[in-house]
């Protein structure tokens, strides 16, 4: 082939336009170098859905926390809470922990 007829053909004309020789490398700087890249982007955005995955996790948290402050305003409850979480006792009392072995 001679040089005419290669740059008849359609994928060399499209390929030697200016405009696309202009935007293949925007595309690439883009994407891959610029500070505001693509994969710069795609990074932040899984951050940003990490951290609102957390904020749900430490709402439910807070609403857990205040159901079980309102609970511990009875008297009755609050003593439940404390016999059951830090193992405390009235004077005359004693109280026996009963483990159970999970392995057969």
């Amino acid at each position: 082939m001679n040089l005419k007829k290669i740059r008849k053909n359609r994928f060399i004309k499209i390929i030697t336009n200016v405009f696309v020789l202009i935007l293949i490398p925007f595309l690439i700087w883009m994407t891959f170098i610029d500070n505001n890249s693509y994969l710069v982007h795609r990074k932040l955005d899984h951050e940003i859905n990490d951290l609102e995955s957390t904020i749900s996790f430490y709402k439910k948290k807070i609403e857990e926390d205040k159901a079980t402050i309102k609970n511990l305003k009875d008297s009755l409850q609050l003593e439940r809470f404390a016999r059951e979480k830090y193992l405390m006792k009235k004077d005359n009392e004693d109280i026996y922990l009963i483990e159970f072995d999970t392995i057969k």
